[in-house]
């Protein structure tokens, strides 16, 4: 089996192509799995500022035409052309799977470097593949590991110390703006009730903001305010609201979105300045809310630049932790892709033993004689076994497999089977309801 990744980010296009190629995320892992025998496992990653998608194909000559049916499956999803969605993608494979997702786990692939919220986004992208059964058993190790990366990163390192993420820096940024640096006074409209909306109730409780409201087009409000406090909207209410805001925050990412002409009119008597806060991948907000009188909007591009660089020091350390444990990743993964080839050899051994012996005993009988012919014939196949065991492990961690599991096929005539991919049967634990958790 070969892991493989599809990754477009802030880091090489820009982020409405990265929104625009995110239509349609939460159903591209069933459907290419259904679709493609090339792929036989899938996780999607979908944040504010990336769209990635890991997978898992049969052999390496399968991984284009896996890379081929991902990018089909997301062409027909977003409405864009499949030479527009090829070429946003870099294809990764081999040992740079692990290192890049373990960097991203880490935060030290974020706009805001340090950042903690995507460990917590890699968790839950896992426990959503698990939950749909597309998250093969190869896949379910690289993200229990990139999220052990990122536990050894913030325990080891000074890296996020501060506490910086998107949401905080854009707050930071809302502060520098506004007419007067106290939260308590201010109005927020939040937008979402998602992971994001979260984050930004607890760092706006931090500030002493007490007035926030939330409006969730799903209608989720009221229950998301019920465990974390402030009002809920619905559309009625949330013009008002809107009016009298000093700041609104977009946090949910859905199909409708606040228009310029629409807060132009809802605001047309309101005498105080609103900075908008868009968090959104695909936009809460129309980007010629900025240009309206009285407006300032903020976006993740905003928050991009204005982000702070953190201690070279802290990038180092962390970078080299992140970098020790892919190599450990992969090296346990090379080792595994051996298993069955010893499994298999050990089977084909002892079967014929076992043939052997009831030739000894319908001879014989099951006589002292015969159970000391046993004895002595397991002990020998079990030292016979030991040099081409080691050997195993060591060709693996070379990136030999290959050459061992052909070694069996010519001299024994041994057929290697591989393991099913399935995580089910790796996980047993069920992961309903742990996301909203």
């Amino acid at each position: 089996m070969v892991l493989f990744s599809l990754v477009a980010t802030h880091a090489d296009i820009d982020l409405e192509t990265v929104a625009q190629l995110s239509n349609g995320a939460s159903g591209i892992a069933t459907s290419a799995l259904s679709g493609s025998p090339a792929v036989t496992g899938a996780i999607v990653l979908a944040t504010c500022n990336r769209y990635e998608i890991y997978g898992e194909a049969p052999h390496a000559d399968d991984v284009e035409a896996a890379r081929a049916a991902l990018v089909s499956e997301i062409s027909g999803l977003s409405g864009l052309n499949e030479q527009l969605v090829s070429r946003s993608f870099s294809t990764r494979t081999g040992p740079e799977v692990s290192q890049h997702l373990f960097a991203v786990s880490a935060g030290l692939d974020s706009a805001v470097v340090g950042e903690r919220e995507i460990a917590g986004q890699v968790r839950r992208a896992l426990i959503t593949a698990q939950h749909e059964g597309t998250a093969s058993s190869g896949l379910v190790r690289l993200f229990q590991a990139a999220s052990k990366t990122a536990k050894d990163v913030g325990a080891q390192t000074a890296l996020g110390s501060r506490g910086l993420s998107i949401v905080s820096v854009a707050l930071d940024l809302a502060t520098d703006l506004s007419e007067s640096p106290d939260w308590s006074a201010k109005k927020v409209v939040v937008f979402g009730t998602g992971a994001y909306a979260g984050a930004t109730m607890a760092l706006l409780r931090e500030r002493g903001c007490t007035h926030i409201s939330v409006f969730s087009s799903s209608g989720r409000a009221e229950a998301f305010v019920a465990t974390r406090g402030g009002t809920s909207l619905d559309s009625g209410s949330l013009p008002v609201a809107v009016a009298a805001a000093d700041v609104m925050i977009g946090c949910s990412g859905s199909d409708t979105r606040v228009e310029a002409g629409e807060l132009a009119e809802i605001r047309v008597d309101s005498v105080q300045p609103l900075i908008a806060i868009d968090l959104a991948l695909t936009h809460d907000f129309d980007p010629e809310v900025g240009q309206l009188d009285g407006v300032e909007l903020l976006t993740l591009e905003s928050v991009r630049l204005a982000a702070p660089q953190e201690q070279a020091e802290s990038l180092t350390q962390a970078s080299g932790i992140v970098s020790g444990a892919a190599q450990a990743f992969e090296q346990e993964r090379e080792a595994r892709s051996v298993d069955s080839a010893i499994v298999a050899l050990r089977r084909h051994t002892m079967n014929v033993l076992d043939a052997e012996m009831e030739r000894v005993r319908a001879r014989h009988g099951c006589t002292a004689a015969a159970e000391e012919v046993e004895f002595a014939l397991r002990r020998m196949v079990k030292q016979l076994l030991h040099v081409p065991t080691v050997r195993a492990r060591e060709l693996a961690a070379n990136g030999q497999q290959d050459d061992y599991v052909s070694a069996l096929e010519t001299l024994y005539g041994i057929t290697v089977e591989q393991p099913a991919t399935a995580a089910q049967a790796e996980c047993p634990v069920d992961h309903r309801g742990l996301e909203t958790a």
